[in-house]
């Protein structure tokens, strides 16, 4: 029975931070955050965080804060804004569970930074827009599928790219991120636009150019002119809606007055270029781990549509490294918790690579462990959220899966990868909290099913 102290202690304020612990966060978790760039990452600035090991920094400020405050969620004092900091996994499920209500996931920060390329994208959307955008999105994305309906056509865009990048790894022995960045793009181009947009660099180059703007969010004015033009290159898309292609599913699909279909789009290309980057950072760990590499070449050979262990390799680096750095939710009302309360309108702060390298709840915080995606420890976390979780979950998640583990396996099929340059990985020691995937180079030489890995070849 609730007593009458109980429902008191239930109705104050959650705690709130002091003023130094306010700017130790900004300082501290916070900026080094904001300067990467949460839309479009900043290779300078990823590179001194990286020197600077600013996720494991902030790491462990969180983890003093946890301590002294509780685990939350923490009020940061800010003035004009209710913000809260999220420092534990049952906080986060709460929050991604409750969405769209009680916690919306179009927060006012997010709103404001996604309107710079897709102001009726889903994910800046509310009420029934968004859920007739998610429906969309859903229906496009082949949403609940491990394998798309149209995987057979993104394989062969994949097989074709690959090859043309192995070519390249043939003749100079190595690889870095702007080789595979670039054939990586073309394949995004080929998969969400159709191949008539394989060397059409100009719509990827706008919408960079629009995500770098968007990093600073409400901060800075809108580039209209730039936004319209690139709209219109993807409605053409659209519009030709090319056989094979996300375009042509988008073209197919039941649509209503809400929907803006190339509005919807933009996500889909802005989604896939950190999912490159984390295709690549899992080819990274697989040159430095033999066990793991073992495994992956074996599933690499057998040429299937679906390949768990590489898609575990992908979600693993993802938790490693996340491709978002930051989850917003925003209450919509006066929400209660364990130690207090929160008032309608706080944006609850959620920052990936503190909660998914928790080294006090997660005692393979800071090892390479795909195995956790195949055995449902990391489905039973709610701290590990590489693609958001609950019904605001990244609908593209198994599409993503999808193309970035048939990447992988083209490239594994034929080689095998060291580690050049770039921040150590190693099985041995804990690996980096902070990593720059524009510093990591590879070595590669032929493979084949008939001789170990890491036999005979020389190590960086």
């Amino acid at each position: 029975m609730t007593t009458v102290h109980d429902r008191l202690r239930v109705r104050r304020p959650l705690p709130r931070t002091s003023v130094p612990d306010t700017v130790r966060v900004a300082a501290t978790a916070l900026a080094p955050t904001i300067a990467r760039g949460v839309l479009a990452r900043r290779p300078a600035a990823v590179a001194l965080a990286e020197r600077f090991d600013a996720d494991r920094r902030a790491g462990r400020l969180l983890r003093r804060l946890r301590t002294r405050y509780g685990s939350g969620p923490l009020r940061l004092r800010v003035p004009g804004r209710s913000l809260a900091l999220v420092l534990s996994a049952t906080d986060v499920e709460r929050a991604l569970t409750g969405t769209p209500t009680p916690f919306s996931a179009a927060a006012w920060e997010k709103q404001a930074a996604l309107g710079q390329f897709e102001p009726n994208g889903v994910l800046a959307s509310t009420g029934p827009e968004r859920a007739d955008r998610r429906r969309f999105n859903e229906d496009v994305l082949d949403t609940p599928e491990t394998v798309h309906d149209l995987a057979e056509s993104f394989a062969t865009v994949v097989e074709e790219e690959a090859a043309i990048l192995l070519g390249r790894v043939a003749r100079t022995g190595g690889l870095a991120w702007p080789e595979f960045r670039i054939v990586w793009w073309r394949v995004i181009r080929r998969v969400v636009l159709g191949d008539a947009a394989r060397d059409d660099s100009e719509v990827s180059d706008m919408l960079t150019r629009l995500r770098m703007h968007a990093n600073w969010g409400p901060a800075w004015p809108r580039r209209d002119a730039l936004r319209r033009r690139f709209r219109t290159r993807v409605q053409s898309y659209l519009d030709a809606a090319e056989p094979g292609s996300l375009a042509a599913a988008a073209a197919r699909a039941p649509v209503t007055d809400r929907t803006d279909p190339a509005d919807q789009m933009p996500q889909w290309l802005f989604a896939f270029e950190p999912a490159g980057m984390a295709a690549f950072r899992a080819l990274g760990l697989l040159a430095t781990h033999p066990e793991q590499a073992e495994r992956a070449h074996a599933e690499a050979a057998e040429d299937g549509l679906d390949l768990p262990y590489l898609r575990a390799c992908v979600q693993e680096a993802v938790r490693l490294w996340p491709t978002t750095l930051v989850l917003l939710r925003e209450s919509t009302t006066e929400t209660e918790w364990e130690d207090g309360v929160l008032p309608a309108g706080t944006g609850l702060i959620m920052l990936t690579p503190f909660l998914q390298r928790d080294e006090e709840r997660l005692p393979y915080a800071d090892v390479f462990t795909p195995r956790i995606w195949l055995d449902g420890t990391a489905q039973a976390n709610w701290s590990l959220m590489p693609f958001s979780g609950g019904p605001a979950e990244c609908p593209g998640r198994n599409l993503v899966l999808l193309v970035t583990s048939l990447f992988l396996a083209r490239l594994l099929r034929s080689h095998e990868y060291r580690q050049a340059a770039g921040r150590s990985l190693a099985p041995d020691r804990p690996l980096p909290r902070t990593q720059s995937p524009f510093r990591l180079r590879l070595r590669a030489r032929p493979w084949s099913a008939t001789t170990s890995p890491w036999t005979s070849f020389a190590g960086p």
